[in-house]
C-alpha cells in the first residue's frame, strides 16, 4: 500500500507538473499569438509607410516637372518678348531709314547738277561732306547700296524699269543705267534699284 501511496504522490506530483506545463505552454501560445498580432500590425504600418513615401517621392518627381516645366515656358516667354522688342526696334530703324532714302537721293541729284556748273567749288565740297557723313552713318546701321551698273540684271535686287534695245551682245541682259539706287538693310532689300535693260 505505500508503494501505492508513493505511486498516487508520484503521478499527483507528475499531474500537477504537466498541469503546469500545459498551462505554460498555453501561457506561452498565447503571447506567440500576441506577437505574431503585434509583427502583423508592425508589417502593415511598415507597407503603409512604404507606401506614404512612394506617393510623396511621386508627388515629389510630378512637382519637380511642374517646375521645369513653368521654367521652360517662361524661358521661352522671355526669349521671345527679347526678339520681338529687338524686331519693333529694327523695324522702326528701318521705316526711319526708308524714310532717308529720298534725301539720299536729292543729294546725288543735287551734287550731280552741281558739277555741272562751274565756280561751285565750296558748295560741292560742303554738300559732298554732307552726304559723306550721313551715308557713312546709314552705313553704321546696315544700310549698304545696291551697286547694279554693269550687273546682270537680278529680280532679287533690280526693277526693271525699261528695256533699252542694244547692238553689244555684252550688255545684252545686263543693268546699262541706274535710275533711282537701291539700298540693303541688314542683307535685306529695302529698295529695289531701278534699273534700265539692255535688251
Amino acid at each position: 500500500m505505500t508503494e501505492t501511496m508513493a505511486e498516487k504522490k508520484k503521478k499527483d506530483t507528475e499531474s500537477k507538473d504537466l498541469g503546469k506545463v500545459l498551462k505554460e505552454m498555453e501561457e506561452l501560445k498565447k503571447q506567440v499569438e500576441e506577437a505574431e498580432a503585434k509583427a502583423a500590425e508592425a508589417e502593415a504600418k511598415a507597407a503603409e509607410a512604404e507606401k506614404k513615401a512612394a506617393d510623396a517621392e511621386a508627388k515629389e518627381a510630378e512637382r519637380k516637372n511642374e517646375f521645369l516645366r513653368l521654367m521652360a515656358e517662361f524661358d521661352t516667354f522671355r526669349r521671345r518678348t527679347a526678339e520681338e522688342k529687338l524686331e519693333l526696334v529694327k523695324s522702326a530703324s528701318a521705316d526711319t531709314i526708308k524714310g532717308l532714302l529720298p534725301v539720299l537721293d536729292d543729294c546725288e541729284i543735287a551734287l550731280s547738277q552741281m558739277e555741272k556748273t562751274e565756280g561751285n567749288e565750296a558748295a560741292i565740297e560742303g554738300v559732298q561732306l554732307i552726304f559723306n557723313k550721313l551715308t557713312g552713318y546709314l552705313k553704321t546701321k546696315g544700310l549698304e547700296r545696291i551697286e547694279a551698273k554693269g550687273e546682270v540684271f537680278d529680280t532679287e535686287l533690280h526693277e526693271a524699269v525699261t528695256l533699252f534695245p542694244t547692238p553689244d551682245e555684252n550688255l545684252k541682259g545686263k543693268v546699262i543705267d541706274v535710275a533711282q539706287t537701291g539700298y540693303t538693310l541688314g542683307g535685306k532689300v529695302i529698295r529695289f534699284a531701278k534699273v534700265i535693260v539692255g535688251a
